[in-house]
């Protein structure tokens, strides 16, 4: 999983995806495709892509408001993924963001 299928999957889903980073920050890729690492107060000594190789766990955080009608009492709630469900919805969006393949008779 790279750095830009997650940028991708935030913007379809309007997630912002949180991760932690090795010496203790997180990244945060926002709904806009946006990596930031808010901690951050100088030129970073890592690689994000690496960090992101290295993560296990991530946070989904929804920033679609719901809609009047939705029930009040039930808001869209953050929610924890693991790396594997994470790659799962990666590659489910690139398999359903591709082009199907017509042949010319």
């Amino acid at each position: 999983m790279k750095l830009a299928e997650l940028r991708k999957l935030s913007i379809r889903k309007q997630f912002k995806i949180h991760f932690r980073l090795r010496n203790g920050m997180e990244c945060v890729v926002s709904e806009h495709g946006i990596a930031q690492v808010p901690a951050l107060k100088g030129i970073p000594d890592f690689n994000l892509e690496e960090e992101l190789a290295a993560a296990s766990e991530f946070l989904l955080e929804p920033v679609v408001v719901p809609d009047k009608k939705s029930d009040k009492k039930n808001p869209l709630k953050p929610r924890s993924v693991t790396r594997a469900e994470l790659a799962g919805m990666t590659s489910a969006q690139s398999a359903a963001g591709a082009a199907p393949e017509h042949d010319e008779e």
